[in-house]
C-alpha cells in the first residue's frame, strides 16, 4: 500500500527528470561530449550497484547485443535532447519531448502487433494541432531547429521505450540500463569522427569542463540518472502503473516552471507557445485517463460478454 512518503518521493524523482534539460543547458561542454561522460560514468556506477547487489549480469551474447543496440538509440536521443535545449530553450525542448506519446501511438502497433486505438490517434492529432499553433508565427530559426531536434529525440525515446517494455519482463532493470548506458557510450564514441568533421566547433572534441560543470554533471549522473532511475523502479513495487504514468506527465510541466525561474524563459516565449503547449500538455494528461477507461471497458466485455451484447441490442 503506497504511503504519502512514496508519492512525495515520486514527485521528487519526476522533478529531477524535469531538471535534466536545465542541467544540460548549464553544463558548458557540447551535447555530444556531455552524453559521452554521462553514459560512461552511469554505466560504471550501475555496474557497481549490480556487483554490490549480486544482480545477474551476463544474459548471453544475443541479448547483450540487443541491449547495446538499444543504447545506440539512447545516445541519439540524449544528444538531440541536450542540443535542443541549447539551440532553442528548455521549455521548447520539453514541449517537443511531450510528443513521445504521439510517436508511441503510431509505432507500438508495428512493434507489438497491437491494434491501433482510435483515441490514441485522436490525441496524437491534438498534439499536432498544438505544434502547429506553436510554429504558426514562429520565424526564428533556432526555435524551429530546437523543437525539430526535440521531436526527433522523442521519436527515439518512444522506440527504445517500446523495446524495453519487452526486455524488462525477462531481464533485471539495472542490468538492462547498465548495458544500454554502455551501448550509448560506445555509440557516442563511434559518432565522434562524423561529429568532429561536420558539427564540432573547430573540428575537435571539447572536454574542457569548468569547476561548476563537474557539480552539474555529478547532479545529472548520480541524482537525475542513477538515483532517479533506481528510485522509480523501486516505487513501481508500491504505486500502480496508472498512477506512475499519470504522474510522469508532470515532467515537462516541472521542467518548464524551473526554466522560467532559472533562465527567465517566460520573456522569450510567445502567446502562441503557451496556447500550443497547453493543448499538448492537455492531451498528455488526458491519455492515461482515457486509456484507463478503455481498459476497464475491455475487461468488462471479456468478463460479461452476454450482458454487453444485450445492452448493445
Amino acid at each position: 500500500m503506497p504511503r504519502f512518503k512514496d508519492f512525495a518521493e515520486l514527485h521528487f524523482v519526476i522533478l529531477l527528470w524535469g531538471f535534466t534539460a536545465i542541467l544540460g543547458k548549464l553544463i558548458t561542454i557540447p551535447a555530444v561530449e556531455l552524453v559521452a561522460i554521462r553514459t560512461l560514468i552511469t554505466a560504471l556506477a550501475l555496474g557497481a550497484i549490480i556487483y554490490k547487489n549480486n544482480t545477474p549480469f551476463w544474459m548471453g551474447r544475443k541479448v547483450a547485443l540487443q541491449l547495446l543496440g538499444v543504447g545506440f538509440l539512447i545516445a541519439g536521443h540524449w544528444i538531440l535532447f541536450f542540443a535542443a535545449a541549447r539551440v532553442a530553450s528548455v521549455s521548447i525542448c520539453l514541449i517537443g519531448m511531450a510528443t513521445a506519446s504521439l510517436w508511441t501511438s503510431f509505432l507500438e502497433p508495428f512493434f507489438t502487433k497491437k491494434k491501433i486505438k482510435p483515441y490514441e490517434v485522436f490525441l496524437a492529432l491534438l498534439i499536432i494541432v498544438g505544434l502547429y499553433i506553436i510554429f504558426q508565427n514562429e520565424t526564428e530559426f533556432n526555435s524551429i531547429l530546437g523543437i525539430s531536434m526535440a521531436i526527433a529525440s522523442a521519436l527515439l525515446a518512444s522506440i527504445f521505450t517500446i523495446l524495453n517494455a519487452d526486455l524488462v519482463k525477462r531481464i533485471p532493470s539495472t542490468t538492462i540500463t547498465s548495458y544500454e548506458m554502455a551501448g550509448a557510450f560506445i555509440g557516442t564514441v563511434l559518432f565522434f569522427p562524423v561529429y568532429t568533421l561536420y558539427f564540432a566547433e573547430g573540428n575537435q572534441l571539447n572536454f574542457n569542463m569548468v569547476p561548476m560543470d563537474w557539480l552539474y554533471m555529478g547532479i545529472l549522473i548520480f541524482a537525475c540518472t542513477v538515483y532517479a532511475y533506481t528510485a522509480g523502479v523501486r516505487l513501481m513495487e508500491r504505486i500502480s502503473a496508472y498512477t506512475m504514468n499519470l504522474t510522469v506527465n508532470l515532467e515537462p510541466v516541472y521542467g518548464i516552471i524551473l526554466a522560467i525561474f532559472i533562465f527567465n524563459e517566460s520573456s522569450q516565449l510567445s502567446e502562441q507557445f503557451y496556447i500550443g503547449a497547453g493543448i499538448i500538455l492537455l492531451s498528455v494528461f488526458i491519455y492515461p485517463v482515457i486509456n484507463s477507461i478503455a481498459e476497464r471497458r475491455k475487461k468488462l466485455q471479456q468478463a460479461f460478454p452476454d450482458e454487453v451484447v444485450l445492452r448493445e441490442d
